[in-house]
């Protein structure tokens, strides 16, 4: 259903950090660049994902209102606490630990973290083991 989603982040250099640092632990990295001399302004931005596509922008201008929840695939249960890890170890703060949230359904395995503008981001795997 959804192409990609951005976030306009407070402090680009420290979140173009963490998210370059956490998502290889899923599987993901950063694909794609834009400058601001590309976009004739002040905006830059990064764009990560798989296979050459950016599904996940980050980018410069006032930080997103609000907390917003972001929820990214995991292969398995191992790339979940990855994830975890490198996020705590980005300057992530935590927002619920590794483990199963069977309120969700039995297999549901999952981690939270707050990135560094406060947003809820997830890594999830949904297959048993």
């Amino acid at each position: 259903m959804l192409d990609h989603i951005g976030l306009s982040v407070a402090d680009y250099r420290t979140s173009k950090a963490f998210y370059d640092a956490v998502m290889p632990s899923i599987g993901a990295a950063c694909v794609m660049t834009v400058t601001s001399e590309e976009t004739g302004g002040a905006y830059e931005g990064a764009g990560y994902g798989v296979a050459g596509k950016p599904s996940f922008w980050i980018g410069s201008g006032d930080r997103s209102k609000g907390q917003v929840h972001i929820a990214f695939t995991a292969p398995d249960r191992a790339a979940v606490d990855a994830f975890y890890t490198a996020a705590i170890a980005a300057g992530g703060a935590d927002n619920g630990g590794p483990g199963l949230r069977p309120h969700y359904h039995p297999n549901y395995y999952a981690a939270f973290v707050l990135d560094p503008d406060g947003h809820n981001i997830e890594a999830v795997c949904h297959t048993p083991e």
